[in-house]
């Protein structure tokens, strides 16, 4: 998603290829065989395969006004117990009991952060994955004391911008 916010907020053109990910196309693991989305293939040939340097591409100005810090620790240790929440069954060797724990302790930084209003680059760098660790389970998310966070969240989800990228293609 925060590759999709990105290219359409810089107004960059691209067409979205649906991937079955049990039948990944050989075409797409040629440019990227890692075999992950988002995949980005420019013009000239260059390949970026990974959200935040798409983001990094396609807002470069704004990027160097970014808070790196917390977008690192988003892209960090919250998106580590974001997939152990969300997929303990992926994580057998680890013991997952802690992961929504650890990922709370994020969204308490993110209350003291985050402001309602135009979405900024920071916003499309953390809020797909804290959509993500929310849907997890809503009643509890929205049980937690952090206003400013689920009051951000909606804000997200309701944005123009959320919902042009979340058209079915």
């Amino acid at each position: 998603m925060r590759a999709r916010m990105a290219l359409v907020r810089a107004g960059v053109v691209f067409d979205i290829i649906e991937v079955d990910f049990k039948n990944k196309p050989q075409a797409m693991l040629d440019y990227s065989p890692k075999g992950t989305v988002p995949v980005l293939i420019l013009t000239d040939g260059t390949v970026i395969d990974e959200s935040i340097d798409i983001v990094k591409w396609a807002c470069a100005d704004e990027w160097r006004h970014a808070d790196h810090e917390l977008i690192k620790d988003n892209d960090g240790a919250f998106k580590h117990a974001l997939d152990r929440y969300k997929y303990p069954v992926r994580y057998p060797d680890e013991d997952c009991s802690g992961a929504r724990a650890q990922g709370e302790s994020f969204l308490r930084k993110l209350d003291q952060n985050v402001q309602v209003g135009t979405l900024t680059l920071d916003d499309i760098c953390i809020f797909p994955f804290v959509r993500q660790f929310a849907n997890v389970d809503r009643t509890w998310f929205d049980a937690l004391p952090y206003k400013s966070v689920q009051s951000w969240l909606t804000n997200c989800i309701e944005s123009d911008l959320f919902k042009t990228v979340m058209l079915k293609v």
